[in-house]
């Protein structure tokens, strides 16, 4: 079933969406420390939305690989007026918070937030998935290893698409238990992986509709992309379209992205064939 039910709105993924990702961190890998005012933020949420964003996603703690780690009270510092601005500007926005603490994801959601994205499924924070169930909102699940601060360090597997989707039937499994209904799985791309796993991962992509829930990618200007053209982030918006036509050929029902224009553009244009 490829619709989640966010505020009351039904959102059907029979037709790919992209989030627009808004990182209110210093030291994100591509636009730290822009988002510095609230003048700044709504401008760049208000861009976002009209050009086409179904969800922005708001992020208080940057996981980059080697990221700093911050306290709980700094992350809803940055966060909850985030929140809070956004949607007294534009009140039907549906923000996806990104936070692997459960009491991040509370106050988000009290705060008017729609939708959890937990890079850990559950894993850094044992109450996050319970919390979920409770507040019955949709909820990303991510595959990583370890922290931000380790993952690049636990990158041995046999068999990298076999064993993440193993990662996501028993943390579906985890999630179905306690009573969380709408679930979107996320292949992490960049976490804990290489280079040469991301790519492995993005040609199986099309496994994950095994998974029977939609399923995001995370391919905006990062490191695969970079690395291998022997560039920068900032000049890896090509690449990014680049791989995000191949994940919605493989099946991906949400882009999470900087660029929301280009992603909105490859979905129109994939959904022409």
């Amino acid at each position: 079933m490829d619709i989640i039910n966010c505020k009351g709105k039904l959102i059907d993924f029979s037709t790919p969406k992209v989030m627009g990702i808004l990182n209110i961190t210093p030291d994100s890998f591509y636009d730290g420390g822009k988002l510095k005012d609230e003048a700044t933020l709504l401008g760049q949420a208000e861009k976002m939305l009209n050009e086409g964003a179904t969800f922005l996603d708001v992020g208080g703690y940057s996981s980059r690989p080697g990221a700093t780690d911050i306290q709980k009270t700094e992350e809803l510092h940055r966060v909850i007026p985030a929140i809070q601005g956004i949607l007294k500007q534009f009140p039907e926005t549906l923000i996806s918070v990104d936070t692997f603490r459960s009491e991040v994801a509370q106050k988000s959601i009290e705060a008017g937030a729609a939708m959890i994205n937990d890079i850990s499924a559950g894993i850094l924070d044992e109450k996050m998935i319970a919390t979920v169930a409770k507040l019955q909102v949709p909820y990303v699940m991510m595959h990583m290893r370890g922290t931000p601060q380790t993952m690049q360090t636990l990158t041995d597997y046999k068999n990298v698409t076999m064993e993440v989707l193993q990662y996501f039937s028993e943390r579906i499994a985890v999630a179905r238990k306690a009573g969380i209904n709408d679930i979107i799985a996320d292949p992490g791309f960049g976490f804990a992986k290489t280079t040469a796993q991301n790519f492995e991962l993005l040609s199986k992509l099309e496994l994950f509709k095994n998974l029977h829930v939609p399923f995001l990618t995370g391919l905006s200007r990062k490191g695969m992309i970079y690395k291998t053209l022997k560039s920068t982030s900032a000049e890896a918006l090509n690449g990014t379209t680049a791989l995000n036509s191949i994940a919605i050929l493989k099946g991906a029902s949400l882009l999470r992205v900087h660029d929301v224009k280009e992603a909105v553009e490859v979905i129109e244009l994939i959904g022409q064939m």
